[in-house]
């Protein structure tokens, strides 16, 4: 009898630890979950990929791209307003679990570029810029972060119940700059409450010169401020053969882009504050080769890592465009934009989820500390407001040198499809790790 009571509670405990087994989650921890539906979507993002870098529009001209992401998703279930900032989208993903609200960032928009590259999908695209029709190309893989946070999107809706907090899948247009006349991009976004509660917000930017499978940020100041800058140069109009009679613009405006020079040059402390750029991207005037112009017009950029750095350069070059054009006897307006801020990682941030790259692609492919670099990015206008962290990823087929990819913005600019999966990857893991960690 006693053995028969020893044998009936064996089977008792052993059916209770199987109900509870049973009862407990059989699947796999979230972390690797996420990872192994990335893996499945890999695909689909290739494909959708291609059909983006194809299309591709002009910033606060992104319409198809709009309706191509809203219809996606909106299959999984997404909450989606569209409309955001002219032709943003944005998808809510409420997780199951109370939580932070986490941003992902996409940019949309694509550049009057002609696409050079030999492959099926290459844009054959056109658009209309400042009037006149252009080819149009996905020249800075905006096409990639577009897909991996499609990619994301179909991710996270798959493991929503278990995920903490509310994620924002924030599409954004124009960040190459909206067109002239009118507000674009991530500060209107801000402007119009996007990132209101949001706790954080993350963003990528594939990489032509970095290889796949390889990721690189820095903590603090990333990638440097940009303004536009236009010198206007009023002289006196005088036939060619008879300079004495005129006031020559054209030779003033010469002299400015070679004294401006002096300013980072003299004027910059580059070995305190970080690289900082002057570029004439544009000098026009006059229509003739006998006729001295009245006017003549300069355009260019203006990259500082610094805040304080920017304010001397800003009035130091005021101060050159004007007396150089008063010692020719000219008078010149310097107007400089808005422009956009230093993108700034938030250092705590940074350090909190290094760990997170780190296991999602291995120590040896991942650097933490790079130098930052005078491109610049409008993730700063949302990175100004909450913390935010920026990274690259690696786009540049395996064996080929940085030196010999095409930079980005030129006809040439390419990037490997393989370098996609990461980007899925991590972006899922950032929610997922930062998630746990606030809860």
């Amino acid at each position: 009898m006693k053995k028969v009571q020893l044998t009936t509670l064996a089977c008792l405990v052993a059916l209770a630890f199987s109900a509870f087994t049973f009862r407990s989650d059989p699947k796999p921890a979230l972390k690797e979950r996420v990872l192994t539906l990335a893996e499945q979507v890999e695909q689909k993002v290739i494909e959708w990929r291609h059909h983006i870098q194809e299309n591709p529009e002009l910033s606060n001209r992104e319409y198809k791209t709009a309706g191509y992401v809203t219809a996606h998703l909106k299959s999984l279930g997404i909450e989606v307003q569209t409309g955001v900032a002219k032709t943003g989208v944005v998808g809510i993903i409420k997780g199951g679990k109370p939580g932070p609200t986490i941003g992902l960032r996409a940019d949309m928009d694509a550049l009057p570029v002609k696409e050079r590259v030999d492959i099926p999908w290459a844009s054959k695209a056109k658009g209309e810029y400042l009037g006149e029709e252009v080819p149009v190309m996905h020249a800075c893989g905006h096409d990639t972060h577009v897909a991996i946070l499609m990619g994301v999107a179909e991710v996270l809706s798959q493991v929503k119940n278990d995920i903490r907090g509310t994620v924002k899948l924030i599409f954004q247009p124009a960040e190459e700059g909206a067109p002239p006349g009118e507000e674009g991009g991530a500060e209107l976004m801000v402007k119009e409450g996007v990132i209101e509660n949001m706790d954080v917000i993350f963003g990528l930017h594939i990489t032509s010169g970095l290889e796949v499978n390889k990721m690189a940020f820095r903590p603090g100041g990333m990638m440097a401020s940009a303004n536009s800058f236009t010198v206007k140069i009023f002289g006196k109009q005088s036939h060619g053969s008879a300079p004495w009679g005129g006031v020559d613009p054209i030779v003033t405006a010469a002299q400015i882009i070679n004294n401006a020079q002096t300013i980072i040059s003299r004027n910059a402390e580059l070995t305190t504050q970080g690289a900082a750029v002057i570029t004439f991207g544009k000098m026009e005037g006059g229509v003739r080769s006998n006729i001295i112009p009245e006017y003549a017009e300069l355009v260019g950029t203006i990259r500082t890592l610094h805040p304080l750095m920017r304010k001397k350069i800003f009035e130091r070059f005021k101060t050159v465009v004007e007396k150089t054009a008063e010692s020719n006897g000219a008078r010149a307006e310097l107007i400089i934009d808005h422009g956009y801020p230093v993108t700034i990682n938030d250092p705590a941030l940074t350090k909190l989820m290094t760990p997170t790259f780190v296991d999602v692609g291995g120590a040896e492919n991942v650097n933490s500390t790079i130098p930052a670099t005078t491109g610049a990015e409008d993730f700063s206008f949302f990175a100004n407001e909450i913390p935010g962290l920026f990274f690259r990823l690696g786009g540049m087929p395996k064996g080929k040198s940085k030196y010999e990819a095409a930079p980005h913005h030129t006809p040439d600019f390419y990037v490997d499809d393989e370098g996609l999966l990461l980007g899925i990857k991590t972006m899922a893991r950032l929610v997922v790790d930062y998630g746990e960690l606030k809860k």
